[in-house]
C-alpha cells in the first residue's frame, strides 16, 4: 500500500514493541500506535520511542468503564490524566483516545491538552462536524474518522476545512 499512495500511513493493532515498530517502518508506515496494553511495561515504552520517536502513539481508552475493566498490574485503577502523566515520563508525545462511539468529553480533552505536552488524537465518537469543530477548539490535534467517513456522514473536504 506504502508503495502505491502518497499518504502517510498509520499502523495500529498487534503493535506492542520496537520490533513490530521497525517492521511497520520497514514497510513503509510514517506512524505506529500501540496499545494500551504497553502501559504498565515503561521499558518497552522507552525502547519503541528510541526506535519510532515522535512518530510513536500510545492508543488509550478513556471511558472510565474501560480503565476499570482493564487488567493493570498495579493496585490502583489510574485516571486518564495518570495514564498520561506517566507515558510523558517515559517520552511519549502522542496519545490517541478511542472513544468507542462515545462522544469525547470536549472539556476533558482541553485539560489534557492544556496541563501536558503531549498531542492528543481523538479515534470515534465524532458524528458531525460540530463535533470536530468541538474537538478542533479544544486543542486536539487530530480526529480519525472512520464510519462517518464510510458512512457519508461527513464529507472529507467539509472535515478538512471544520478542522482547520
Amino acid at each position: 500500500i506504502a508503495s502505491r499512495v502518497a499518504v502517510p500511513i498509520q499502523v495500529a493493532g498487534g503493535v506492542d514493541g520496537p520490533d513490530q515498530i521497525r517492521l511497520a517502518f520497514a514497510a513503509g508506515a510514517t506512524r505506529a500506535v500501540m496499545t494500551m496494553a504497553v502501559v504498565d511495561q515503561p521499558d518497552v515504552i522507552r525502547e519503541s520511542v528510541a526506535v519510532a520517536g515522535d512518530w510513536l502513539a500510545i492508543g488509550l481508552d478513556p471511558r472510565p468503564e474501560r480503565l476499570a475493566a482493564f487488567p493493570w498490574r498495579r493496585e490502583a485503577i489510574p485516571t486518564l490524566a495518570q495514564l498520561v502523566v506517566e507515558l510523558a515520563g517515559v517520552g511519549v508525545r502522542r496519545v490517541v483516545l478511542a472513544h468507542g462511539g462515545g462522544t469525547p468529553d470536549a472539556d476533558l480533552l482541553a485539560s489534557l491538552v492544556r496541563a501536558y505536552d503531549v498531542e492528543v488524537l481523538v479515534a470515534g465518537g465524532v458524528p458531525d462536524l460540530d463535533g470536530i469543530r468541538r474537538l478542533r477548539d479544544a486543542g486536539v490535534s487530530g480526529v480519525i474518522l472512520g464510519e462517518t467517513l464510510l458512512s457519508g456522514a461527513i464529507d472529507f473536504p467539509a472535515a478538512v476545512e471544520a478542522a482547520a
